[in-house]
């Protein structure tokens, strides 16, 4: 399982657009982002889709079916190789998610540490079944998932033995604030007893920076050269600039979260206190004799010049000793 969190995923999955060139410069670019993982997705266009399969949305003029494009999609064993070794070279997990039985024979002769389960493939126990006779961790993905599907997919895993963890997902393309689901992280959480994370698709440093505040131990999101770039998960990327302003900000945010603030003791604030904090004064000039009322009182810097402005209830209808000039502290010796 994964013992780094939070484990932060940079998916290209089709950025390359089935170049195997744009492939290797996303791993040499995502290297030096600080991620923990590069993700790809695995297509084998024969064995996951048909002609049938509907176009979705027509973003592609190269590409006259869906099927099409996954073909495009598609790298040989050879080349899936040289990608991992990149990746291994680099410091970067390789990852990518099988579509397809196929897929999985494929990347077991290419070689991973775990399988990520995209949300479309949940209800796919034929894959799950495949996936579990590799006796490798699974990282599912809830996007189009209810939990009742959730329940079925865990259930499966942890009865053959899978590790599991799982991403709360949307599948929105971008996804807006109110589709984050925030509340999804900890409900997953306890219901699985699991490690849970979150896969983004909004486009947005901050919605992966509050899922870690939140308590994400996996973060994925997808990533892009350039927003003005071809291919269906453009809209739903950061850029490279943005991922590296992720990952700092998310190290901070870890780091923060394992030195916890005892809010009972505060000495290391002593010197602080004494500048910053206040003793009482009067605001006017006042005449020796005078019962003291709270409209002639102030509360000046530093302390410990007098009376504690906390304890200004402890002088209200006291006498004054002595005369006292505007903005003098008022000490103790003063009143009777």
């Amino acid at each position: 399982m994964i013992k780094k969190f939070p484990f932060i995923i940079a998916e290209i999955a089709q950025a390359h657009d089935g170049s195997l060139g744009m492939a290797h410069a996303y791993i040499d670019a995502l290297a030096a982002t600080g991620v923990d993982a590069v993700k790809f997705q695995t297509h084998i266009a024969e064995a996951e889709s048909s002609v049938y399969e509907p176009f979705r949305i027509k973003f592609s003029r190269q590409d006259f079916t869906r099927f099409d494009y996954w073909k495009r999609m598609e790298f040989s064993l050879a080349q899936w190789k040289a990608i991992k070794t990149h990746c291994d070279a680099v410091g970067l997990e390789f990852m990518s998610s099988p579509f397809s039985n196929a897929a999985v024979d494929l990347l077991e002769q290419v070689g991973v540490k775990r399988y990520k389960v995209g949300s479309g493939e949940v209800t796919n126990f034929l894959l799950l079944e495949k996936i579990a006779q590799t006796k490798k961790p699974v990282i599912l993905s809830s996007g189009m998932s209810c939990f009742e599907e959730l329940d079925a997919a865990v259930s499966f895993l942890k009865d053959r033995n899978v590790p599991v963890s799982i991403l709360q997902c949307t599948t929105s393309y971008p996804t807006g604030p109110e589709q984050y689901g925030f509340n999804v992280v900890q409900e997953l959480k306890e219901r699985y007893k699991v490690p849970v994370g979150y896969s983004d698709h909004s486009a947005k440093i901050e919605t992966c920076i509050a899922a870690s505040a939140l308590g994400a131990e996996i973060l994925e999101f997808h990533v892009v050269f350039d927003k003005a770039m071809f291919g269906p998960d453009v809209s739903s990327s950061l850029t490279l600039t943005e991922t590296k302003q992720l990952v700092a900000a998310v190290k901070n945010i870890k780091l923060a979260m394992s030195h916890p603030i005892d809010k009972n003791n505060n000495s290391s604030f002593e010197d602080l206190k004494l500048i910053f904090e206040k003793s009482l004064s009067v605001n006017k000039t006042l005449p020796k004799g005078h019962l003291l009322q709270f409209e002639d009182l102030e509360a000046k810097k530093p302390a410990n010049k007098g009376i504690s402005a906390s304890d200004f209830k402890s002088v209200i209808g006291k006498s004054l000793n002595c005369d006292k000039a505007q903005w003098e502290f008022l000490n103790i010796g003063d009143i009777t």
